[in-house]
């Protein structure tokens, strides 16, 4: 099975936070939902760190770690 990107797990992790702000669903729905969204969390949480990494080893120089400001702009 492919991994879903970044973008797709965040596209479902927002859609998971408003069916719980819309409130029509059980305790036991929103529970379920609620667990499924912190998993989700978890696995952005975990790309993103590691997408950190690789930046942090792409910027080592001369055998020492540089650390420098990463900007989009």
């Amino acid at each position: 099975m492919k991994e879903n990107k970044f973008e797709d797990k965040m596209e479902e992790l927002e859609s998971i936070v408003k069916e719980l702000e819309n409130g029509e669903m059980n305790l036991d729905e929103s529970l379920l939902k609620f667990e499924e969204g912190m998993k989700l969390s978890k696995e952005c949480n975990k790309i993103l760190s590691d997408a950190e990494k690789k930046v942090t080893i792409l910027l080592e120089k001369d055998g020492e770690l540089e650390e420098e400001d990463f900007n989009i702009n």
